[in-house]
């Protein structure tokens, strides 16, 4: 079963279970999608569907502004709405793939690197590139640019 197709059964779950956290998530996740389909369709006629990778990056973003969100709300004092947008991280999180742990994540670097025969900062783009081609959604790409960085070294 595709992501698309786990997204809206889930939704019509939290339909019949009335559950109105998970199905405003999972509307926004919807909406998000759609969004992303009609700018690709406006942008060069009539634009393929998203794939699975494309879903988890639109998830993966959807969950970081979450967690700033959150960060924000919690340094404001509004605990309330930071409970919400973790909540919302939960329900999101469900969908994407397991992260990696720190030792899958350092073992990938070095694949990555060895199979492109980097050996500089300058191959830093290319490593990344394939990094984000086959771990989209499984790790935090921020902290691991600086361990490529640290490796290309």
């Amino acid at each position: 079963m595709d992501l698309r197709t786990k997204i809206q059964t889930a939704t019509k779950d939290a339909m019949k279970a009335k559950d109105t956290l998970r199905l405003s998530t999972l509307r926004l996740i919807s909406a998000a999608i759609k969004d992303r389909e009609i700018a690709a369709r406006t942008g060069a006629g009539e634009g393929e569907a998203l794939s699975d990778a494309d879903l988890i990056a639109i998830m993966s973003k959807m969950v970081k502004q979450r967690q700033e969100s959150a960060r924000s709300y919690e340094e404001g004092g509004r605990l309330e709405l930071a409970e919400k947008e973790n909540a919302e991280i939960e329900v999101i999180e469900e969908f994407l793939p397991r992260r990696m742990s720190e030792d899958e994540t350092l073992a990938a670097i070095d694949a990555v690197i060895a199979e492109l025969d980097a050996n500089s900062v300058r191959d830093m783009g290319r490593v990344m590139a394939g990094l984000k081609s086959r771990y989209s959604g499984q790790m935090d790409f921020g902290a691991v640019g600086q361990q490529v960085k640290e490796k290309l070294l």
